[in-house]
C-alpha cells in the first residue's frame, strides 16, 4: 500500500511577472495585425539597418553584448570564429553528425545531435565556462608558477592540458595568431605564458581554452561560454553530417564479419 505524503501544500508567497519580457528584442506590431512584425529592432538597432551596413560578427557580439563591437574586437572575434568553425574530423562532435548522417537520421537532428557533444567535456565546450573562471581568477598571477603547481600537484588545468597524448598544435597555433592583433587582451597573453611554460610537460593550449580566453577578454560572461561554443562549431558539425547524408551506409567503415562471434 502506497504511504500517504504528508507533505504540507505551502503557497510560494512570490509574485510572478504578468508577463515575459526581453531587453535584446523589439518586435513592432503591424497596423492591422498586432501578431505579425513589421519591423525587428536588436539591442534598438533596426535589424534592417544592420543587414544593409553591419557584418555577420557585428550582430552576433550585439544579439549576446548588447552593444556594437570597436573594430578591434571584430577582427578578433571573427577570427576566433572562423578558427572554430569546424572541429575536424577527429571531433566526437563530429563523428556524431557523420552517423547520423550516413545512418539517414532526418537531417532537422544532425544539428542538435552534433551540438550536443560540442557541449561535452571531452575537448569541448563543456570547458569553457570552468576555464573562462580560471583565467579570470588566475591572470594576475605569475603563470610559470601557476603550471609548476598544476603540473606538481597533477590537477588538470581548464583549458589547458595534452590532446591525445602531446599537444595540440592547432590550437597552440591559432592562439599564437589571436594574441598577435590589436584586440588580444590580458587573459589571451596570460595564457599564452601559462602555454609556453607547460611545452616541457607536453602540454599547452586547448581549443577550448583559446576560445575562453578570447570570450573572457571580450566581455562576455562564463554563463554563456558552452553556448557560444557550441554555436560558432555548428557549420563544421553540420557540412560533415550533411556529406554523408546522401551516401550509401557503406561509405564508411563498419566491424568486419571475422570480428563477430555469433552463439547458436
Amino acid at each position: 500500500m502506497q504511504e500517504k505524503n504528508t507533505n504540507q501544500v505551502r503557497s510560494r508567497n512570490e509574485i510572478f511577472a504578468e508577463r515575459t519580457s526581453t531587453k535584446i528584442y523589439l518586435e513592432q506590431p503591424s497596423d492591422d495585425n498586432p501578431y505579425i512584425a513589421s519591423a525587428a529592432f536588436c539591442h534598438g538597432y533596426d535589424v534592417s539597418e544592420l543587414m544593409a551596413k553591419r557584418s555577420f560578427t557585428d550582430v552576433f557580439y550585439l544579439l549576446f553584448r548588447g552593444e556594437l563591437p570597436a573594430p578591434d574586437e571584430v577582427q578578433i572575434l571573427q577570427q576566433l570564429m572562423i578558427a572554430l568553425i569546424n572541429p575536424g574530423p577527429r571531433h566526437p562532435a563530429t563523428r556524431a553528425a557523420m552517423n547520423a548522417g550516413i545512418g539517414k537520421t532526418d537531417p532537422a537532428h544532425i544539428l542538435p545531435i552534433g551540438a550536443a557533444l560540442l557541449g561535452g567535456e571531452y575537448h569541448s565546450g563543456g570547458l569553457v565556462e570552468e576555464a573562462m573562471r580560471f583565467l579570470r581568477k588566475q591572470q594576475n598571477q605569475d603563470a610559470a608558477v601557476c603550471a609548476a603547481a598544476h603540473v606538481e600537484s597533477s590537477t588538470p588545468i581548464p583549458g589547458f592540458g595534452a590532446y591525445y597524448g602531446g599537444i595540440d598544435l592547432l590550437a597552440n597555433k591559432h592562439a599564437a595568431q589571436l594574441a598577435q592583433l590589436p584586440g588580444a587582451g590580458k587573459a589571451l597573453k596570460w595564457g599564452m605564458q601559462l602555454s609556453y611554460a607547460l611545452e616541457a610537460k607536453g602540454m599547452g593550449w586547448l581549443m577550448p581554452g583559446v576560445a575562453s580566453a578570447v570570450l573572457s577578454d571580450l566581455g562576455f560572461q562564463p554563463k554563456a561560454g558552452v553556448c557560444l561554443y557550441q554555436l560558432m562549431g555548428a557549420p563544421g558539425v553540420v557540412a560533415h553530417g550533411l556529406e554523408l547524408a546522401n551516401k550509401p551506409i557503406t561509405a564508411m567503415p563498419f566491424v568486419s564479419d571475422e570480428n563477430y562471434f555469433i552463439e547458436r
